[in-house]
């Protein structure tokens, strides 16, 4: 007797025929062929517009996943792509490639002269970061010789890597990039939404025209001779834009104006990484919601909402929560981990850490009131002046222009207020992870400080974090 195979692969379908293929699977006594023959027969489209989004069997669309590419976008469209929990892809690096010919995205919301302003800043950073570049590596050149094991090609490619990571503070929100994407048809769709209701006209753009790509045939195609059907022609008609994130975030930013008293500190004289461990539930979601809309520490909002009634915590949950309808998901500000990481920044080591899905993040309006960073090997290349002259003309020229457009101006040197919510087993992860000798030296520092602040909180488990202190280096190695 021939033993039946217990394990069938199935080649790549069209995302929402195998949404409905394996959902059908799901329900009947057939077997994966015959599934598929049946669904070669009938409308997936009519079966995902009644169980998915008449019905809400919202699991349906994580069986169908879709490849999208978004080409010369912004690096802060880039980041706002990348927002989703459940995301796989991957952008252009910044350490390996070089920035200096490939221009910059110029925010839609212009006007004729804010956009010729925004254009001369831009040409000058872009002209600062290829002399600080330039000068980094020969200064790296100078004082790391080339080791007789090591082939030219490597060093060139080790030592141009490293002059990147200080040039790149130079580079700033409005570079363009290109970022690859493997997501589900219901994190494409969450994805869409949240685009669409962006302050930022290139992501409200980018969302329609994502929906618009759903209802047309591949641009791409591995066989270009096949046959090509629409990748998601049904959650293009659905996906609008998320209405309650946009009316929950003004109003809770006008109830903070409101109502909040004047800040304790100055968010500048914050240290670079602090750590909470909420206890108080309620006061946690209240400080979580407040604080996108503030330029408080989290530790201020969290300290501040522990000694309030329930009555008042629960009314910033409940202006949270007014606009939200039965279709809307619950904010992320109800959502979180043991921890909470507060951050003050370069928006450099966040587009970095970013990337790291197993937490909550939180960010604060890009300001550029706190400052930025000056990596010490600018001073030993000589190329002090240059940088120093570039970021601040930098900064005087976002504070000249109208937000939320300025924001593309903002330099990854400049400093910004991040949280980061998570368990301790991705504390763990990115403490070791990104304090390695082959990471980028700003994040390096922060996973340092975030395990040195967990030692100090939890010591018997912060002692389990093997991260690499920052003053461990190898230049060479990559």
């Amino acid at each position: 007797m021939t033993p039946t195979k217990r394990v069938i692969t199935v080649a790549p379908m069209p995302p929402e025929k195998s949404a409905y293929a394996l959902a059908r699977y799901s329900r009947s006594p057939d077997s994966i062929r015959d599934s598929i023959d049946w669904v070669r027969t009938h409308d997936s489209q009519k079966f995902l517009e009644s169980f998915y989004f008449q019905y809400g069997h919202a699991s349906i669309a994580d069986l169908g996943h879709t490849v999208v590419c978004f080409e010369g976008v912004s690096e802060l469209a880039a980041t706002e792509i990348e927002e989703e929990p459940l995301w796989d892809g991957q952008a252009k690096s910044s350490r390996y490639q070089d920035f200096s010919t490939s221009g910059f995205v110029t925010p839609p919301e212009f006007a004729a002269d804010d956009a010729a302003r925004y254009q001369a800043a831009g040409q000058a950073l872009i002209a600062a970061y290829a002399t600080v570049k330039r000068l980094a590596f020969a200064c790296l050149s100078e004082r790391l010789p080339r080791p007789a094991d090591m082939k030219p090609d490597a060093y060139q490619r080790n030592l141009t890597a490293r002059a990147f990571d200080v040039a790149r503070y130079l580079l700033f929100w409005g570079v363009p990039t290109n970022v690859g994407q493997v997501v589900s048809i219901r994190t494409l769709e969450k994805q869409i939404r949240r685009l669409k209701a962006s302050e930022y006209a290139e992501l409200r753009q980018l969302g329609g025209e994502i929906a618009q790509a759903c209802a047309a045939e591949p641009d791409c195609r591995w066989d270009p001779a096949a046959a090509a059907e629409p990748l998601a022609p049904t959650l293009a008609r659905h996906a609008g834009a998320d209405e309650h994130a946009v009316r929950s975030r003004d109003d809770l930013r006008q109830w903070a104006a409101q109502n909040l008293p004047p800040a304790a500190h100055s968010s500048a004289d914050a240290g670079r990484v602090d750590l909470v461990r909420p206890t108080n539930v309620p006061a946690d979601v209240a400080a979580t919601l407040l604080y996108p809309v503030t330029d408080r520490p989290f530790r201020e909002l969290y300290d501040m909402t522990c000694g309030w009634s329930d009555r008042r915590r629960a009314e910033v949950i409940d202006v949270a929560l007014a606009s939200r309808t039965r279709r809307d998901e619950i904010l992320g500000g109800f959502r979180g981990g043991l921890y909470a990481f507060d951050m003050v920044i370069d928006v450099g080591a966040y587009r970095d850490l970013h990337r790291h899905r197993r937490c909550q993040k939180f960010r604060q309006a890009y300001s550029g009131l706190l400052g930025f960073e000056t990596p010490a090997l600018v001073a030993d290349a000589a190329a002090g002046a240059v940088y120093e002259t570039a970021m601040r003309q930098a900064f005087e020229r976002m504070a000249g222009l109208p937000a939320p457009g300025a924001h593309y101006l903002l330099p990854f040197g400049a400093r910004s207020r991040f949280l980061f919510k998570m368990d301790f087993a991705e504390a763990e992860y990115m403490s070791r992870l990104r304090s390695g000798v082959k990471g980028h030296f700003s994040y390096r520092e922060v996973a340092w400080q975030m395990k040195q602040k967990m030692e100090a909180l939890e010591p018997e488990l912060g002692r389990l974090i093997d991260a690499t202190p920052p003053w461990v280096e190898d230049p060479l190695k990559r």
